[in-house]
């Protein structure tokens, strides 16, 4: 049986093209999120975990200040994609409508959609320095990384975000062919349950928007398995979130904040 986001299609290798076979891709369709009744934003999303995506980016964007602001969540099959169908509490959505912006097409440029240069970026309230991280259980959770990828490993074509507890062991996890949209699946997660102590990890490079998103959800962690661009860095020092960027088994880049880090 095929796994949520997943589907077999016929193709050929090069050298035997005489002679197809199935494999398997993932799936890539369009999620509208839609708040009490109106369309916010479209995303290129893996059609698994979509209630998670919406509390996550919900949480990521300051949208909602915690899960208490949504009502409900329903997740509606439509002709063209997947409707996921958000009630706000009516202070929450009178601010959205007061600061809604177009954002239809994103699929993993947090630019794409805003209307002014000024838009870019949203306020975040400095982390405080409350958690630690040593640096030899990192090789425990990358070893793990795969285990929230049943979509990836079949087709190899999917990022992770996971949350990593202090002894390196992943809590949980969540894939998706958008790497913004794994991590919000994965902020929507760890929402609901107890996780405070710990980082992220995921397994794409570290853009400005994922450090964003971290940072307005708490996150004072973030392990990227590739590399992190200049304004990632630079908004992670202003938020004093620590990055680690080429987290790789033995060895990483520390970019900002190495305080919460311990060899």
């Amino acid at each position: 049986m095929a796994p949520a986001g997943a589907c077999q299609q016929t193709i050929w290798h090069q050298g035997s093209l005489e002679q197809s076979q199935q494999d398997w891709l993932a799936e890539e369709v369009p999620v509208a999120l839609v708040y009490n009744g109106i369309s916010h934003v479209v995303m290129m999303a893996s059609p698994k975990d979509l209630e998670l995506f919406a509390m996550g980016f919900s949480l990521s964007e300051g949208i909602i200040q915690s899960p208490q602001d949504i009502y409900g969540i329903d997740v509606v099959p439509v002709c063209n994609g997947i409707e996921v169908q958000v009630e706000l509490s009516s202070r929450r959505f009178a601010g959205l409508k007061a600061q809604r912006r177009a954002m239809d097409g994103r699929t993993g440029c947090g630019v794409c959609g805003v209307e002014q240069l000024a838009e870019i970026g949203k306020p975040v309230v400095p982390l405080p320095f409350s958690q630690t991280f040593s640096l030899h259980q990192l090789d425990t959770a990358l070893g793990q990384l795969k285990s929230v990828q049943q979509i990836g490993q079949l087709t190899g074509c999917t990022h992770a975000a996971a949350w990593v507890s202090p002894d390196g062991n992943l809590q949980g996890g969540c894939e998706d062919v958008g790497r913004h949209v794994a991590l919000d699946k994965l902020l929507g997660m760890r929402a609901r349950n107890p996780w405070q102590q710990g980082a992220v990890l995921v397994s794409s490079r570290a853009s400005y928007e994922m450090v964003q998103k971290s940072a307005m959800c708490g996150v004072e962690i973030l392990f990227a398995v590739s590399a992190a661009t200049s304004l990632a860095v630079e908004v992670a020092n202003r938020c004093n979130l620590t990055l680690v960027g080429f987290s790789r088994p033995g060895r990483s880049t520390i970019y900002t904040h190495p305080r919460r880090l311990r060899e």
